[in-house]
């Protein structure tokens, strides 16, 4: 992680979110400009919650640790999200790992500001009150998929949560073959499993398969297998 000392992209995406409405105008606040790299852990679960983020820029993984001391997915985050709510009100440690997918931009405010200042504003409380409810519907809906639902059809979930058909970059429409056993762990099977799975979908033409890469090929019959179920 890097601070951004650039005090104009700061008032920029500030403006864009509307995140000074949220709070306290009348005095000056103590926001930073945090970007994280792909694959960078940006909260890791059990340590202490220091700033409260607020995501404006890129994507992120939150994953739960198991039993078996491997982690399943829960979701996606995109912007605007909120990154540690759950933790602020329950006052606990971090709760989920939550990792970059791609460059990741994030404004902090940090946990002792908001505990001497914030906790009465009803306007932030409302707005951590409708983000922790989307996250629990959200978190609902995944604990179903990975109980419920085949592994088929949690990939296919977990592909079209992570990939866009709109995107401008490569990294965007495909993932690497270098993390399916990473993949495998996240929706709770196994990386021999998977990739019967992978052949399957390959044997089915909704997917194709290189070396290196991964790629959907029919956006629409994937989107049928998946029943319309996202990791976000």
């Amino acid at each position: 992680m890097k601070f951004i000392h650039n005090k104009q992209k700061l008032e920029t995406k500030l403006q864009e979110f509307q995140i000074e409405q949220i709070f306290n105008v009348e005095k000056s606040l103590p926001f930073t400009l945090q970007q994280y790299e792909p694959d960078e852990i940006i909260l890791l679960e059990g340590s202490e919650l220091e700033s409260l983020l607020f995501l404006v820029e890129g994507n992120v993984k939150i994953t739960s640790s198991i039993e078996t001391g491997k982690s399943l997915l829960l979701r996606f985050a995109q912007p605007f999200s909120i990154i540690g709510d759950i933790e602020l009100i329950q006052d606990v440690s971090i709760q989920s790992q939550v990792k970059a997918v791609n460059t990741c931009l994030f404004i902090g405010l940090p946990v002792y500001y908001i505990k001497q200042f914030e906790m009465k504003n009803p306007n932030f409380l409302r707005t951590l009150l409708e983000h922790v409810s989307y996250k629990l519907q959200t978190c609902t809906t995944a604990s179903r998929v990975n109980l419920l639902a085949t592994v088929e059809s949690r990939f296919a979930s977990y592909l079209l949560s992570t990939l866009s058909v709109e995107s401008k970059h490569r990294f965007g429409k495909e993932i690497q073959t270098s993390n399916i056993k990473e993949i495998a762990d996240l929706l709770g099977t196994t990386y021999r499993h998977l990739n019967r799975v992978i052949q399957s979908l390959i044997q089915k033409n909704l997917i194709e398969k290189d070396k290196d890469f991964i790629r959907i090929v029919d956006w629409s019959n994937l989107e049928k297998l998946s029943s319309g179920i996202r990791y976000k």
